[in-house]
């Protein structure tokens, strides 16, 4: 019976022709969201932006502002979603709205920067606060985190079921830690007054910290995109794909609010600005938590780092299996276990690659080599919506998204923005990420011409 499982499970197609099973349904969908976005950048993040804008009210706003910017995004690209339910997410947009060079080089922006770098920075921050109960010395903690990486490979090679029963029980656990921590935090024993900074040249470039300070909020929401790239594992993809997008994006929002003002509540401001372990520091204020605060928060930090990490395992392999599924990269690596039915080489690969990054960059390498990789992909994205409804307007849509056509001319705005100051504030780097993906145009060609030499022997 075995033996005719198996070839039948292989040559299965569904109606949008994913060979694996869909398994993932909303509330799956949701706490993949959430577990994906809810990373260590929150521990890190507030204290960036303080440091630049000074006051609680900028700061404030600032996280409003990169959560209607997320939530905009989230709710467009659940339009694609719900019409296009395909393994690889904003890949196989890119490619049905725009054809296989734009959704090769998004592909290649992945394999090459995006996807190792994102594992390899959250494997690092979970193997850097693991060294708070084991003794890990600053040179170990590289191959802690390469093994961290293999662990979480394994655990996904064995299928996505068991991979999102662990997302569940982590992002539950860490999202309630996270709840409980914005709220005790407004119980915390408020500082003396300080004064306030003295404002200089704030006023007049208070557009330009804005969006300063809005790249590494963005990045802290970095994430809510990542359920698309297991669209072909959700079951009934036109309800549960844009209900998770939607309700987990819109959860991250609610949880960073309520954490910053309960940090603004607990520190003065020059407390927010001065604390790079923020959490921490105001865990220290609150009466209920006192000296164990520490050991709490780092048990905190390892447990979303985890979860993160499982998160990015689960969805960015399933880009590159993506591109090899439909011929934009060695089609070995759209394997599918026949006995896990998952996408086995494509894990492996991704998690190769992260943990050649990881032992060879720091975790500041790592995290600006990600940061600006992905935005000119969301954009065209996000664009394609317009595109899509113009191309094929018949396409059934079991949702469209609210607000057309301002809301994602709305996120297209703020997303040029965003490029466009980074390109003036730090040019270098930006420079170079952009230089990275734009090689992906004559690797594009390589390939064209490596797959024109072997469709003659696939024929013989």
């Amino acid at each position: 019976m075995r033996a005719i499982d198996k070839p039948a499970l292989k040559a299965a197609v569904d109606h949008w022709g994913e060979r694996m099973p869909r398994s993932l349904g909303p509330w799956g969908a949701t706490f993949v969201v959430i577990g994906v976005t809810i990373g260590s950048g929150i521990f890190r993040v507030p204290a960036t932006v303080a440091a630049q804008l000074h006051a609680p009210g900028p700061v404030m706003l600032c996280w409003l502002l990169g959560g209607l910017i997320t939530v905009c995004g989230a709710l467009s690209v659940a339009e694609l979603g719900a019409a296009l339910p395909r393994s690889g997410g904003i890949f196989a947009y890119l490619l049905e709205c725009y054809g296989p060079l734009p959704a090769f080089l998004y592909g290649w922006a992945c394999l090459t920067i995006v996807t190792p770098a994102a594992m390899g920075a959250t494997s690092t921050i979970f193997a850097e606060y693991l060294g708070y109960f084991l003794p890990i010395s600053a040179a170990s903690v590289h191959y802690v985190a390469a093994l961290t990486i293999a662990v979480v490979a394994i655990v996904n090679y064995i299928g996505l079921r068991r991979a999102a029963a662990v997302m569940n029980v982590t992002t539950a656990a860490k999202f309630i830690a996270v709840v409980v921590l914005g709220l005790l935090a407004f119980t915390a024993v408020r500082p003396p007054p300080t004064p306030a900074p003295p404002v200089t040249a704030t006023h007049g470039a208070g557009a330009e910290l804005i969006v300063s300070a809005l790249i590494p909020i963005l990045w802290t929401y970095d994430g809510w995109s990542n359920l698309t790239s297991v669209g072909g594992e959700i079951s009934r993809p036109q309800r549960s794909l844009p209900v998770g997008l939607v309700l987990g994006t819109a959860c991250v929002v609610v949880v960073y609010l309520l954490l910053n003002l309960g940090f603004w509540h607990a520190l003065s401001a020059s407390e927010m600005a001065s604390s790079p372990l923020v959490a921490a520091a105001a865990a220290a204020r609150i009466p209920s938590i006192g000296r164990a605060g520490a050991a709490l928060i780092a048990g905190l930090v390892l447990v979303s780092s985890f979860s993160g990490l499982n998160g990015s395992m689960m969805t960015d392999p399933r880009i590159i299996y993506g591109m090899a599924d439909r011929g934009l990269f060695f089609r070995s690596v759209a394997r599918v276990s026949p006995r896990f039915n998952s996408p086995s080489l494509a894990i492996g690969l991704s998690a190769a690659l992260a943990c050649v990054y990881v032992l060879q960059n720091d975790f500041a390498q790592l995290a600006d080599r990600f940061v600006l990789g992905v935005w000119p992909f969301y954009a065209a994205t996000v664009a394609g919506v317009y595109v899509l409804r113009r191309k094929r307007p018949d396409l059934p849509r079991p949702y469209r998204v609210w607000g057309y056509p301002a809301l994602p001319a709305l996120f297209l705005i703020a997303s040029l923005g965003l490029m466009g100051n980074a390109l003036v504030t730090d040019p270098r780097d930006t420079g170079l990420t952009l230089l990275i993906i734009a090689a992906g145009v004559p690797a594009y060609a390589v390939w064209k011409g490596l797959d024109y030499w072997r469709r003659p022997k696939a024929s013989q």
